[in-house]
């Protein structure tokens, strides 16, 4: 049977469970030897190479940790609106995959429900982006995070808060 948990945290403290020469995380079993930071690079890799509409956009998943995501953009010629600054398109979706990489962190495939994004100032052409995104609610069903996208200098571009519906599918990994 399960033993208590392995590590707790204030996000997730059900996640891994020691048992025996094996860690349990979301039902499987896995070797101890490998870490949570394994299992979230697993994760990361899944969401970089499954997911066409964001390798489209050229919008990687650099960072990934317990309910924190970190990805980034270069902005191209094919990103610009006929302003010519990046289209706010290209904001709001590295600002959803942010967010939702983060909401995979926990294991599970999870769905936006609800979105709401600031723009603060535009980014040039060739600018290289980041999206940050940290849960603030973890719930069952519903988790709540703050996205801050920001410019290679670290000036605030935008920020966020977007909501997530958990399903009942975990992440094959």
């Amino acid at each position: 049977g399960l033993k208590r948990p392995l590590f707790r945290s204030r996000l997730s403290p059900q996640l891994f469970f020691d048992v025996g020469p094996l860690l349990r995380y979301n039902g499987k079993n896995i070797a101890k030897e490998q870490s949570c930071m394994d299992i979230y690079e697993k994760i990361k890799e899944s969401r970089n190479t499954t997911n066409p509409f964001c390798k489209r956009l050229g919008i990687w998943v650099e960072e990934l940790r317990e309910g924190y995501a970190r990805v980034t953009k270069t902005v191209g010629p094919e990103d610009l609106n006929p302003v010519g600054v990046p289209h706010g398109g290209v904001y709001f979706s590295m600002a959803d995959t942010a967010s939702g990489s983060a909401m995979a962190s926990h294991g599970y495939l999870a769905v936006t429900v609800n979105a709401n994004y600031n723009f603060l100032r535009s980014a040039q052409l060739g600018d290289v982006l980041t999206a940050e995104a940290q849960e603030s609610k973890h719930g069952r069903t519903l988790s709540f995070f703050d996205v801050r996208i920001t410019n290679q200098d670290g000036t605030l571009l935008g920020t966020g808060i977007f909501t997530f519906y958990r399903l009942d599918r975990k992440i094959e990994i």
